[in-house]
């Protein structure tokens, strides 16, 4: 016996969630208004996350990354510039109000928030970041190359020198607002790149 069938779609489900987990943050979040903002029930939200609103929050999380990391890597490879796309990409952290797939708000707010709390979130955090880090390894790579940037420094460590940036960011987006400022903190770490 197979079970009912599921009558929801799950990915649409998560983005759903996401969207709650995102104005609420993860503790604030009760099971009621993610359970409205799926548009399912008790019985079918337990059949499809087995570990409640956890491995709700894991798998949106997971799914917000893939979607974070897809549209990263297509708008590298689509620009005529990919260090400019880079600078522009945290640039527009230091701007934007609004929590984003291009940005990754969102998932830097997780990371800031629970990495620390949970084991698997910790996971997932560490791949997050290495995942973001070799994106960066590979442009910078190329653009020492092709002599675009005059950085000899080792393209891994300024990757993960941009990925700890993109951490700092928002943190420190967390106790200062000011857009001049945090562009100011921006471009003197993307000095490296120039």
């Amino acid at each position: 016996m197979a079970g009912r069938p599921k009558i929801f779609d799950e990915n649409q489900a998560i983005e759903k969630a996401t969207e709650v987990f995102k104005n609420k943050g993860y503790d604030i979040a009760s099971a009621e208004e993610l359970l409205n903002a799926m548009g399912i029930g008790k019985g079918s939200f337990y059949l499809a996350f087995k570990g409640g609103k956890q491995e709700l929050y894991l798998r949106s999380i997971k799914q917000f990354s893939d979607s974070f990391h897809q549209k990263l890597s297509e708008g590298i490879a689509n620009s005529d510039n990919e260090i400019e796309f880079i600078k522009q990409l945290f640039l527009g952290l230091a701007n934007g109000t609004d929590c984003d797939k291009e940005r990754g708000c969102y998932l830097g707010n997780a990371l800031v928030q629970l990495s620390e709390k949970d084991d698997a979130i910790k996971k997932i955090s560490a791949e997050i970041l290495k995942n973001l880090q070799q994106l960066f390894a590979e442009v910078i790579n190329k653009a020492q190359k092709n002599g675009q940037i005059k950085s000899s420094e080792d393209p891994e460590i300024l990757a993960w020198h941009l990925t700890n940036l993109w951490n700092g960011i928002h943190v420190t987006k967390r106790m200062e607002n000011s857009a001049q400022i945090l562009t100011s903190i921006i471009e003197l770490n993307l000095k490296l790149l120039d």
